[in-house]
């Protein structure tokens, strides 16, 4: 019996996305490339912004923040399913189920926070230039991002708190690939309807909280540019446009999951690569490609490794 939540379950089974051995295969070939790819492509954001002084304005900052949590963020689930897809291995035990859950909740909310930092700052960039050094100082900057990581923590700290209050006495058998509180919540031995409804309040509404947050940055950036459309506020909405893509792969997947307190569908562990796996593809590859000045940085980067 595990201690402190008194449950009977001292493990759990982690089903996958397939049983078939095919699929399984072609899964952990998708699952590492996408791993590889968020690995080398935020790293190298990390190295560029962090060797080029041009790179030195709160944009970039963010950005460089933003590819550390999506190194963590997918480093959370993504070698665990490689294990699971490869060797076979879905057992997990209950104390490694719950960290999972704590660390998913703690750098997934934390990126949401951290990405409507960043449609505050193109908000300001745009819209208050004058005051846009000002109010997005570098301490400014450090406040704000340390804000996101905090915010991140209480949340999941109270996701995980309301999941050890829980009794587990079997089944066991996990609907998903990783530990998340919907199909966990399902395997209580107890009415969860209050449970789910706080879980709801906490991640569902976090969620579509920031999504309209950012809906409304954008509309508002949108609105203050249609009559003034130069050059540099082409640049300035073409760059909102890719971090437009990002938000949507991220938020959409999980205001889908984490607003349905009634349990979860079969669909859903197929929604949950979405915003596990292909937006921290999505996000080096967005940024580097739409952005002129990261990309020259890398180019000058290459050329000072080679020489």
């Amino acid at each position: 019996m595990a201690q402190g939540n008194f449950s009977q379950v001292t493990e759990f089974i982690l089903l996958g996305l397939s049983d078939t051995r095919e699929l399984q295969l072609l899964f952990f070939t998708l699952f590492l490339l996408a791993y590889v790819m968020v690995l080398l492509g935020n790293l190298l954001i990390i190295v560029t912004v962090r060797t080029d002084p041009k790179l030195s304005s709160p944009m970039y900052f963010l950005l460089c923040n933003l590819s550390f949590i999506d190194i963590c963020y997918t480093s959370v689930t993504t070698p665990r399913v490689l294990v699971a897809l490869l060797w076979g291995h879905k057992a997990i035990a209950f104390e490694g189920c719950m960290a999972q859950l704590f660390f998913l909740h703690f750098v997934g909310s934390s990126e949401m926070f951290l990405l409507t930092v960043m449609a505050f700052d193109r908000y300001t960039a745009i819209c208050r230039p004058l005051h846009y050094t000002a109010i997005m100082a570098r301490q400014a900057c450090w406040a704000l991002v340390a804000a996101c990581w905090a915010g991140g923590f209480i949340h999941s700290i109270v996701q995980t708190l309301l999941m050890l209050q829980l009794p587990f006495c079997g089944p066991n058998a996990i609907h998903s690939y990783f530990c998340d509180v919907p199909p966990v919540i399902r395997l209580a031995c107890t009415d969860t309807a209050l449970t789910q409804w706080l879980m709801v309040s906490n991640s569902g509404l976090i969620s579509l909280g920031c999504f309209l947050v950012l809906v409304a940055s954008y509309a508002l950036i949108l609105a203050k540019v249609r009559a003034r459309l130069s050059q540099g506020h082409w640049k300035a909405l073409s760059t909102c446009a890719s971090h437009v893509m990002v938000v949507t792969l991220l938020f959409v997947p999980c205001i889908f999951i984490y607003l349905r307190p009634s349990g979860t569908l079969p669909s859903d562990k197929y929604v949950c690569v979405i915003y596990t796996t292909l937006s921290p593809v999505m996000n080096p590859l967005i940024y580097t490609l739409r952005s002129k000045e990261v990309k020259e940085s890398m180019w000058r980067l290459c050329k000072r490794c080679r020489a």
